[in-house]
């Protein structure tokens, strides 16, 4: 009893079993299911982004001058707006939002205000607001969609915190629509 060689093979060898346990205990009991469990974690985690990031669906009924705000396929709002008028149709189709200005001004008509702006064609027809509240659910825009000015910063804040790319707006959607992608 007393010390033993430790170049001694009985030495070597259970230093060796002593690291082999150690080494055991931190690998997996269960190499496929440990295997498994983590392929499942990378995979919620790689797709958390999709979940975190809504789809908006914006549709607007020309025919009705209602628009309805969707997210994640659930009704969150249904506003009054005013969309074209003769001769400045709002064009129909499908869009996908790509530009927006919180505070903007028509070039074309006399500087007028557009606030919280969500641009969906390359032509400027945008969804912004307008002081105009006493003519919305009537068509008397020059192709915009004008909504109330509290409506508007609520719709721009929501595109805004999700993406433009997440915004689809949808003009008469049981017209042929063409689509503005």
């Amino acid at each position: 009893m007393g010390g033993e060689d430790p170049s001694s093979p009985q030495a070597t060898s259970r230093d060796g079993a002593e690291a082999q346990i150690a080494a055991d205990r931190h690998a997996p009991a269960y190499p496929m299911r440990w295997l498994f469990t983590n392929l499942l974690a990378v995979a919620a985690l790689m797709s958390a982004g999709n979940f975190a990031r809504a789809e908006i669906l914006i549709s607007i009924d020309t025919a009705a001058q209602r628009m309805t705000v969707s997210v994640d396929g659930m009704k969150r709002w249904t506003w009054p707006v005013s969309t074209g008028q003769p001769g400045y149709l709002t064009p129909k189709g499908t869009y996908t939002a790509f530009r927006m200005e919180r505070h903007y001004f028509s070039k074309e008509w006399d500087y007028a205000p557009m606030p919280h702006s969500i641009f969906f064609t390359k032509r400027g027809h945008a969804i912004h607001g307008s002081h105009e509240t006493k003519q919305l659910g009537t068509p008397v825009s020059h192709g915009c969609v004008r909504l109330n000015p509290a409506n508007a910063a609520k719709l721009y804040r929501l595109v805004e915190s999700r993406g433009m790319s997440s915004a689809t707006v949808v003009v008469d959607a049981n017209a042929h629509p063409r689509t503005g992608r």
